[in-house]
């Protein structure tokens, strides 16, 4: 008899989880507590505007490639990519930076930036780029269930190279002096929910992913490539429940036998909770059932969480890119008021897309579709007064920079921060980006891909292995359904 899986969340990884355990054989069901499918990649429409709620930067396409090519599809099949030159603006306080898309011109940034960078930069990629093909291809789609997985001769040969003990700070300024320049470099590290002091170096990778593999976006926009996910998982006889949340279990023995949601009961035989892990744990597993304590949970190092606006404007930006980063405020106070003194910045950076640059199909003619994330701690108290503090502070920035008025000419404009992470996606305090990938956050110390109490409970997504951002969750759900086929075969 074919075995039943239910898969609990329909972001990235629940999306990877569905299409590979039904290639490989199995049942597949998704319950999605919104709507409409993708998590935290959801898209949202209005006064004909379109924003991608969440992810919005489309790096290491290897892996989305990958993922497609084993059900025999392109990514090409589903959505069309388009690489961005320049890949991105850097607003710093005297000047601004565009980040070229051509390896020579960006060696002839850096040496002109500080004489004889580009050198520097040379060596720097050669050795991400080891990083990357040893970290995505013998570490990144290991399930870290046992120390033994890494008992491997190219990664024990290989561990010193990988700069696992050595801090980003650190390693970045082995070869660069300039701050600005490790600013650049050290930028990528804020999508791993950490700061470079505490973020292993060999997680320089992301600096490959990002100068050599270069910076992306499929046309209509990130949630494209969750609608690729979904017909492919259709394709493949998976059924999608949305508008149904996962509210409870019901057990025989040591394994789940029934899956409760808000609207009915199914027998399943396997269950993996592609949902918060958090809130499984604690909202809908018994105590006895449970891998951690609250204990445990709240020593965890979160990644922050994000106050995020959705803008439309009525006219053309000028100075805008598809992305733009704004380094005009002292890095280390934003991160120290994140990580250390947990509160709402005093001077924060920024971070705007504005994908009408690139794509006209998201905005009406003449306009622009903007969304700014201000990065901030997790768990703060999250109010109106709070947005529209912060709201006014980013228009103050963005008039600056753009030379012109843009508040007289919002047409529509929408929120999200804490308090919507957590009722949309049960969100453990809130966090946007699931733990920060420091050291003793790293690969085995995560959050275990499998309930040690239960038989048939797995999970993934950015709570667990490998880690959050999309092509890590793309992989988790690959990664999860290995150890299935292992287990129920």
């Amino acid at each position: 008899m074919t075995k039943r899986i239910a898969v609990i969340g329909s972001g990235f990884a629940g999306l990877s989880a569905a299409c590979h355990l039904a290639k490989a054989g199995y049942k597949v069901t998704v319950f999605e507590k919104n709507t409409s499918a993708g998590g935290r990649a959801r898209q949202f429409k209005m006064s004909g505007f379109t924003f991608d709620m969440g992810p919005s930067w489309y790096w290491m396409p290897d892996v989305f490639d990958h993922f497609f090519s084993q059900f025999g599809k392109l990514t090409s099949d589903y959505y069309d990519l388009i690489r961005l030159n320049p890949s991105y603006r850097v607003k710093f306080k005297d000047e601004q930076v565009d980040l070229p898309a051509s390896m020579p011109e960006m060696e002839a940034l850096f040496e002109q930036i500080e004489p004889g960078a580009a050198k520097g930069l040379r060596t720097f990629l050669k050795q991400a780029e080891y990083k990357y093909e040893v970290g995505i291809n013998d570490l990144v789609y290991k399930p870290s269930r046992s120390l033994t997985e890494f008992i491997d001769p190219r990664l024990l040969k290989g561990l010193l190279k990988m700069d696992v003990f050595t801090s980003m700070s650190k390693h970045i300024r082995r070869y660069f002096k300039n701050e600005k320049l490790i600013q650049l470099l050290e930028f990528p590290v804020l999508f791993l929910g950490s700061t470079p002091e505490n973020t292993p170096a060999l997680y320089s990778l992301m600096n490959y992913a990002d100068i050599s593999l270069g910076t992306w976006y499929p046309q209509g926009g990130m949630y494209e490539v969750v609608k690729a996910m979904v017909s492919l998982a259709k394709e493949l006889g998976v059924e999608f429940h949305l508008n149904e949340g996962v509210t409870s279990f019901e057990y025989e023995g040591k394994s789940i036998s029934k899956v409760v949601t808000t609207k009915s009961e199914y027998e399943m035989d396997v269950v993996v909770g592609g949902a918060d892990y958090h809130h499984i744990e604690t909202q809908i597993l018994p105590e006895a059932f449970r891998n951690y304590s609250p204990k445990y949970w709240d020593s965890r190092t979160m990644a922050p969480s994000s106050l995020l606006f959705y803008i439309g404007v009525d006219k053309e930006l000028p100075n805008m890119l598809h992305h733009v980063l704004f380094f005009d405020e002292d890095f280390k106070q934003h991160a120290h008021e994140i990580y250390n003194d947990p509160k709402w910045p005093t001077k924060p950076l920024l971070y705007t897309s504005a994908t009408s640059k690139t794509d006209k199909s998201v905005a009406p003619d003449g306009c622009e579709n903007l969304v700014v994330l201000i990065p901030v701690a997790p768990d703060l108290e999250d109010t109106a007064e709070m947005r529209q503090k912060y709201f006014e502070l980013v228009m103050d920035r963005l008039e600056a920079f753009t030379g012109t008025n843009i508040r007289d000419h919002v047409i529509c404009q929408k929120s999200f921060a804490h308090n919507d992470f957590k009722a949309d996606y049960n969100s453990f305090k809130g966090n946007a980006y699931g733990l920060a990938n420091t050291l003793m956050q790293t690969a085995i110390l995560k959050p275990s891909i499998k309930n040690k109490h239960l038989k048939n409970l797995y999970f993934t997504g950015q709570l667990t292995v490998p880690g959050p951002g999309v092509p890590p969750s793309i992989i988790s759900g690959e990664v999860v359904t290995r150890e299935i086929e292992k287990d129920f075969k």
